[in-house]
């Protein structure tokens, strides 16, 4: 076998030199990267200046991602495991031996392949190491699908039934608009780079408005903050929609020639006056009807949705509900105008190429939803036999965990981990494979927050055996016998095929580590939507056609705030602003930063349950239960509480995290999670030590 990684066919610096690079991590922003590396070592990294997105600045934390590159904690030799499943006990193995077994175990499946199961999500954000060998190696394999919904389905459905492809607004316009919603996004934590644009906007006049149920730092910074319950966001914009009516702040010619349904979405709309939606939003009248008038008449008109609002049952009916606001008013007219959730479908990405579906060779294995790994792992019909998990920590962020622990307790489960640290599930690996940082493999990425193509390029050699993602399915399917040529391709040539020839400049990748699409500076100006009407759909028939409501609506939560005397308050579990889902956990300045598992929560409702700041609370519902402290907080509004995700389950007090208490119930479009849609209550089981002196109220 040939040990040598693909990076060690680059040349890589021996004395001061930098590399181009790309972050691959989990945000719209998708920086490029300067790495200072000298005599083989990486010393200092940064944004890439020259790059207009990034600008020569990252977030807190990237900013320390040579602290976790080099790591003491790192995975540098292939592991197997010795003691119990989730005991964490492995000794070291060769690279032969580990992914000769794991290959042997894998063709004693091949009989019956929908017995074994890829999970991977956006660990890496990268075509190559996120979605290319990889998919090749399952598809040829015919392993079971995996329907990848955890983040964004819901939302990005929702975009593509009505605006008909994931895009939207150019991010560098938003610094035009006179008036911003920031429609469920802490953007200060989790899109950088946008609040500069709405930064830049609001020294020119603009006014900001956040809508989030957490008063965020970025509600801080807006100029208000629309507190609305979780789960009633379509309710907010239908009633805007009624008072654009009503008042006839209205671009009637866009509507007209432009739109497709706009009768049937008057009359749905005339349904709720604002008096109706603040009662189910929990926000006063007053401010629905002002924020439309702002709407209304004040061009442009910009809004920044992101996920946060759709991870509950209505969350497709909401962002299409949301995504039907600008051509009411004909924001799209205007490049500052408009919506933008996703810019994801203006990229040309060649993904069969990269893919290979075509290996499947006719073949229809089953799907697995990743949302429901837990169900999936128990189910005594179809049982899971293998599961090969990479870019990914399931059994710390998929919801109800105490079903995926259980799950990936099976003794008879055979388990295979690609990761760089031992996480939460890697404790459950039968066999742990080292995996390669950004800093030490090819990829190739696009974005969706900005419009450019990025390349990474190796910057020092990978950690110990630590190997590419792609080198190892490759050598897996050396060992099962693929013999296409497509399994033959380094990741620099996957980085190639990731685009189709003449898609993108690649000697500009080369040169200067990004490339910028040809794009028109307003998607919509001229009124041509890639739907099937070509226009913007407030009716759709692709949904009616699939029994569902072709209008938008308020589609209640599943676990409604107010809707259980038993479980009385509403939680959602927005990410801890110096973490990515459970990524950089372990990094020890961060987590410093951090603290520990929080749970904020209003002082009226802290004081109902004699519970004070610092105090260790039981945190629990029908599905199990958590243990925190609590943090009584200006944060939080009546009835809801915010658990801050999302902390690795063996660094909490109890050996949890709030995904103990979410459920595997999907959402109404896209078949996405709903983590947000939870209802629970909270008791004190420790007073604080800190009594008055915690970081209570900020």
């Amino acid at each position: 076998m040939d040990d040598a990684p693909d990076s060690a066919t680059t040349v890589l610096p021996t004395e001061t030199s930098t590399v181009l690079g790309a972050c691959p991590h989990d945000c719209p922003d998708t920086c490029a990267l300067v790495t200072t590396v000298k005599d083989g070592v990486a010393i200092k990294l940064q944004g890439n200046p020259a790059h207009s997105h990034t600008g020569g600045v990252l977030c807190t934390k990237v900013s320390r991602y040579i602290e976790r590159n080099s790591h003491a904690d790192r995975l540098v030799q292939p592991m197997k495991r010795t003691g119990p499943k989730g005991s964490g006990q492995f000794e070291p193995v060769s690279w032969d031996a580990a992914l000769d077994d794991i290959a042997a175990h894998l063709r004693a499946l091949q009989t019956d392949p929908d017995t074994i199961v890829p999970y991977s999500y956006a660990g890496t954000m990268g075509l190559v190491q996120g979605e290319s060998m990889d998919r090749r190696f399952f598809h040829k394999l015919g392993a079971t699908l995996l329907d990848r919904t955890i983040c964004s389905m819901a939302g990005g459905e929702a975009m593509v039934y009505t605006l008909g492809a994931k895009i939207g607004m150019r991010i560098e316009f938003f610094a035009e608009a006179k008036l911003i919603l920031i429609w469920g996004s802490n953007s200060i934590a989790s899109n950088l780079h946008f609040w500069r644009h709405a930064q830049a906007a609001r020294r020119a006049g603009a006014r900001l408005v956040c809508i989030d149920p957490r008063k965020t730092e970025t509600a801080d910074k807006c100029d208000e903050h629309i507190a609305l319950l979780p789960g009633t966001d379509a309710a907010l914009a239908l009633a805007l929609m009624h008072e654009l009516i009503v008042h006839d702040w209205l671009d009637h010619d866009y509507i007209e020639n432009h739109t497709l349904g706009w009768e049937q979405l008057r009359e749905r709309a005339l349904q709720w006056p604002p008096s109706r939606a603040a009662a189910v939003c929990g926000v006063p009248e007053a401010q629905i009807v002002a924020l439309a008038q702002a709407y209304g008449t004040t061009k442009p008109a910009a809004i920044r949705l992101n996920y946060g609002m759709q991870r509950v049952r209505g969350g497709g009916n909401a962002a299409r509900a949301i995504a039907c606001l600008p051509a009411l008013v004909g924001a799209w007219r205007d490049r500052a105008g408009g919506l933008l959730l996703s810019s994801s479908g203006h990229f040309p990405a060649d993904r069969a190429a990269l893919q290979r579906p075509d290996l499947l060779a006719g073949r229809k294995p089953r799907t697995v939803n990743m949302s429901t790994i837990g169900d999936a792992l128990l189910d005594q019909a179809k049982p899971v036999q293998a599961i090969v998990v990479y870019n990914s920590n399931p059994v710390a962020v998929a919801p109800e965990s105490g079903k995926v622990v259980a799950g990936f307790a099976r003794e008879d489960l055979f388990t295979v981990v690609l990761e760089q640290f031992q996480t939460d599930t890697a404790d459950y690996a039968d066999y742990l494979l080292p995996a390669t940082t950004q800093l030490e493999h090819w990829d190739i990425h696009c974005s969706y927050g900005h419009t450019d193509v990025l390349l990474n390029r190796p910057a020092v050699a990978p950690r110990g055996e630590a190997r590419s993602n792609a080198w190892i399915f490759r050598e897996l399917a050396r060992r099962m016998g693929f013999d296409e040529p497509c399994f033959s391709e380094d990741d620099e040539s996957l980085c190639r095929t990731a685009f189709a020839p003449g898609a993108v400049d690649y000697q500009e990748l080369l040169s200067q580590g990004f490339t910028s699409l040809p794009l028109p500076e307003a998607p919509f100006a001229d009124g041509k939507f890639p739907t099937p009407s070509g226009r913007c759909e407030f009716f759709s028939e692709r949904l009616q056609a699939q029994g569902m409501d072709g209008l938008p609506d308020h589609v209640p939560n599943y676990e409604p705030a107010g809707g259980s005397t038993e479980f009385p308050l509403a939680m959602i579990s927005p990410p801890a602003r110096n973490f990515l889902n459970s990524t950089f956990v372990n990094v020890t300045s961060l987590r410093a930063i951090e603290g520990e598992p929080l749970l904020e929560i209003h002082e009226a409702d802290a004081a109902a349950r004699g519970i004070e700041n610092g105090a260790v609370v039981r945190v629990f519902n029908g599905r199990g239960e958590h243990r925190c402290r609590a943090e009584v907080s200006r944060r939080a509004r009546p009835g809801v509480v915010h658990g801050m995700g999302i902390w690795w389950r063996k660094l909490g007090m109890d050996g949890t995290n709030v995904n103990q208490l979410t459920s595997q119930r999907l959402t109404d479009i896209g078949r996405g999670p709903t983590f947000y849609d939870c209802l629970v209550e909270v008791e004190r089981i420790a007073p604080s030590p800190l009594s008055s002196s915690g970081r209570g109220l900020g």
